[in-house]
């Protein structure tokens, strides 16, 4: 075959491409379980640092293990639901965009070194650039905030992407989402503002206006189906 000639070309070029896809594809296909699992543990170590526990990569599935007594499903009425998904493998970026009411709500169960009873609830939601999530914890009684811990997929380095360091997610601790049985969620502001009412607050990112903005909203808009549950425990 005159391997200066058309047909030879395409052949070589349909080979190539072949060849190339199917090694690329049985790459992806052998290493989907260890993407899996780091990525699961990922998400437990995001879990944890939302009750302050930091973990090293080899102890993360251990410490989940210990720390995390229990995880289910709830209803925005706070009743919990007896159906086959995993609280871990909930879809967290879908559910934020369903309807309240129509929701799968996880629930984590933290049980520290002290004896005291954490609930961890996860978010999702839309900063500048691109995805933000994060997960807070809360106290027995529903009430007050016990810790948080927020990520990013793109937000601007020195700005936007400052929400994952916790010096941010301090700001958080000690806020209250419940007052007089109700439910108030924390709003991240612009230093020097304050929102209308009695609603607690933080100070956002300066020059992050827009991320800021994003987190609160994801604040609002996930913790809100989780107020039947919350007022639940302060009643206890």
């Amino acid at each position: 075959m005159n391997r200066h000639g058309n047909i030879y070309t395409i052949i070589y070029i349909v080979v190539l491409v072949t060849v190339v896809g199917a090694t690329l594809a049985f790459t992806s296909i052998s290493l989907k379980d260890k993407q899996r699992v780091n990525a699961d543990a990922d998400k437990m170590r995001q879990i944890l640092a939302s009750v302050n526990i930091i973990s090293e990569k080899k102890d993360i599935l251990n410490d989940y293990e210990k720390y995390i007594i229990d995880s289910y499903i709830i209803d925005n009425t706070g009743k919990r639901l007896d159906i086959e998904v995993k609280a871990f493998d909930v879809n967290v970026a879908k559910q934020s965009k369903e309807l309240q009411d129509k929701r799968l709500l996880p629930i984590y169960e933290c049980r520290l070194d002290d004896g005291s009873l954490k609930y961890i609830v996860p978010m999702y939601g839309a900063g500048l650039w691109g995805p933000i999530w994060g997960y807070i914890s809360v106290d027995a009684d529903g009430s007050t905030i016990y810790g948080a811990y927020f990520a990013h997929q793109s937000e601007t380095p020195g700005l936007g992407a400052e929400i994952e360091n916790e010096y941010f997610g301090s700001r958080f601790i000690g806020k209250r989402i419940i007052k007089n049985h109700t439910f108030t969620p924390v709003a991240v502001v612009k230093n020097g503002k304050k929102p209308m009412g009695n609603q607690e607050y933080v100070d956002g990112i300066s020059g992050a206006t827009i991320t800021s903005k994003g987190v609160s909203s994801m604040i609002e808009n996930c913790l809100t189906p989780y107020a039947g549950f919350l007022e639940s425990l302060s009643v206890e």
